[in-house]
């Protein structure tokens, strides 16, 4: 892993596109001391490169945004996917705007690579939930809220796998490039 991955706040940019049109950058300070098994995790898939040409598959306002997991609409990303890590959803860290959280299913210790930033506050989705969990809350957005704001802008339709909400992007915005980067 890259060398400011040791300290207990790492830092890590996502360069944000759509089509080829840049809409910028948005930094995300992982907090891996209340949950190391989690930026532990993350930082393994942003150093082997997996989050680039990842897509926003799943977009839903006043809600969050999710990615890490696909390449196009109909394709999931699964060369080089980890084995699931332990739900650290009881850390005390809460699902407030700005924060990013990883994306699992109905069973708690199920994250692989998929994450969601939180565009609203949902405390619904703390530790411990309707399941007894939560969803691990493990760092925030400190740079490009306005990235955020736009990309959970992006126009959408029915998801038919996600039970008919209003969650597909039309146009997906993608991680163009995932990376490490030093605190300022």
């Amino acid at each position: 892993m890259a060398e400011n991955n040791v300290s207990n706040t790492p830092r890590v940019e996502l360069e944000i596109t759509q089509d080829t049109e840049s809409w910028g950058k948005m930094v995300l300070e992982l907090d891996a001391a209340k949950a190391p098994i989690t930026a532990k995790n993350f930082l393994s898939y942003v150093d082997e490169g997996y989050y680039d040409g990842t897509i926003f598959h799943r977009v839903i306002s006043d809600f969050m945004i999710q990615g890490g997991g696909f390449i196009s609409m109909t394709k999931e990303k699964t060369a080089g996917l980890h084995e699931p890590i332990q739900n650290e959803a009881a850390n005390g860290l809460k699902n407030r705007r700005g924060t990013i959280a990883m994306a699992r299913t109905a069973d708690p210790h199920s994250a692989t690579s998929q994450f969601f930033i939180n565009v609203a506050d949902n405390a619904f989705l703390d530790y411990p939930g309707q399941d007894g969990w939560g969803y691990c809350v493990f760092g925030q957005l400190i740079e490009g809220l306005d990235v955020m704001h736009r990309i959970e802008d992006v126009e959408t339709r029915k998801n038919p796998a996600m039970g008919g909400e209003q969650s597909l992007p039309l146009k997906p915005p993608m991680i163009k490039k995932a990376q490490c980067i030093k605190a300022d």
